[in-house]
């Protein structure tokens, strides 16, 4: 294998701990690389006014791939009232680091995967013809646009006379808000070019076609918001006739599919959507093979350019313990997509049968495989903490799963 250099960035709270436990699950499994650590998140908004340095930005220019743990975002007020005395009243405005990095190299294809795990507890279960409990297998792959929409952070709050003119030139603003106090209005746009909505629909029916799935659905809402929606659609319909007759195309509303999902989840393989409908999506199904411990990303541009990171947030109420209990599995899942891009298949697909035989034996679980409220004390009464997960993770690779015989693992090395 060849020697890398992939830009970990850490961020804030739980981040630190899950990529680093991920880093020496990758180091056991024989994956060569060096790590240098990003600046990002948190920490460096409130002492330096930027949660994404431009130094931080360069390094990712650099090497290209990324590792990404997680990032603490608050309302604007909040924000502001955390930046560093010297900082203040300077006009600074916090807007989220992962989506700035987004943007800067759109980094506009986002793919989601939701598989069942064998054996996890917190699988979705359903009661089936005669009261038979059922356990479908999901395995979804959600593909969502990742620069535009609602997320491309086109906003106003009291719209400047430009803005505002803009708004009164269509009927129906006039019509439903026209009477509304300018300083009363927040705004925000959904915005879709042709060009990014073309590439994510493109990018789900050729993973669709790669992967023997038979069906891409669009999950949006053309019936109702028929501009952007519709476009998605329009162009989903050409793509498929033109491309992919071979592919079904389905159309499902997102509000339909959050009850679908949950009626028979199986009946789905790729499904593509905007930024915030892919986002809620993908949480849906996140949530049927056993939550956002379990949810796993990667996002990459047409440069060559790719960060991969767990879909949870950096939940920093767990940040503080002195010993960790957070699972680290969205996380390390997220790094096997990283090996796969880098083609490192054979790699991934070793810490993948460690994962999926700890979890299928069950014998060391987290708090919420063990379906316990977060807390310190989980640990004493059975729960695995984040560090002993990638432990007998790190032990599968090393007795069952190495490609080296001769690899001999130093526990906390």
């Amino acid at each position: 294998m060849t020697r890398r250099t992939i830009v970990a960035m850490p961020g804030d709270g739980i981040g630190k701990v899950v990529l680093n436990e991920t880093i020496r699950i990758l180091n056991s499994a024989g994956f060569e690389a060096d790590y240098v650590e990003g600046d990002i998140g948190w920490e460096f908004w409130c002492k330096e006014g930027n949660p994404l340095p431009k130094r931080t930005v360069e390094l990712l220019k650099k090497h290209k791939i990324g590792l990404f743990g997680a990032i603490t975002s608050k309302p604007k007020d909040d924000a502001a009232n955390e930046l560093a005395p010297a900082l203040l009243n300077k006009g600074l405005v916090y807007s989220s680091p992962i989506v700035g990095l987004r943007q800067y190299f759109n980094l506009d294809i986002c793919i989601r995967p939701c598989k069942t795990y064998k054996g996890n507890p917190l699988n979705f279960i359903r009661r089936g013809k005669g009261g038979v409990i059922e356990e479908p297998i999901v395995n979804v792959v959600i593909f969502r646009q990742n620069t535009e929409g609602l997320y491309g952070g086109v906003e106003w709050s009291n719209p400047d006379n430009i803005v505002y003119a803009a708004l009164t030139s269509h009927p129906k603003f006039v019509k439903n808000f026209g009477s509304v106090p300018r300083e009363d209005l927040s705004i925000s746009t959904r915005i879709f070019t042709r060009t990014g909505t073309t590439r994510i629909l493109m990018a789900a029916f050729e993973y669709a076609k790669k992967n023997g799935y038979k069906s891409v659905t669009l999950c949006e809402k053309p019936n109702v918001i028929r501009e952007t929606s519709g476009m998605m659609f329009k162009l989903a319909q050409e793509i498929q006739k033109k491309k992919f007759p071979e592919i079904e195309l389905w159309n499902t509303n997102i509000d339909a599919q959050m009850m679908w999902l949950t009626k028979n989840p199986e009946n789905y393989g790729v499904i593509v959507a905007g930024n915030m409908f892919g986002d809620i999506v993908s949480d849906g199904f996140a949530g049927l093979i056993g939550g956002l411990g379990f949810a796993c990303s990667a996002q990459m541009s047409d440069e060559g350019i790719a960060v991969f990171e767990p879909t949870h947030g950096s939940a920093p109420k767990y940040a503080g313990y002195s010993v960790s209990i957070v699972n680290p599995i969205a996380m390390v899942e997220s790094a096997c997509m990283m090996l796969e891009y880098l083609e490192e298949k054979e790699t991934a697909a070793r810490i993948r049968k460690a994962v999926a035989e700890v979890i299928e034996e069950g014998k060391v679980q987290t708090y919420d495989m063990m379906k316990m409220t977060g807390s310190a004390d989980v640990l004493a009464n059975g729960a695995a903490s984040t560090q002993q997960m990638a432990d007998v993770i790190i032990e599968k690779l090393k007795t069952k799963y190495s490609n080296n015989p001769d690899y001999e693992y130093k526990k906390n090395s």
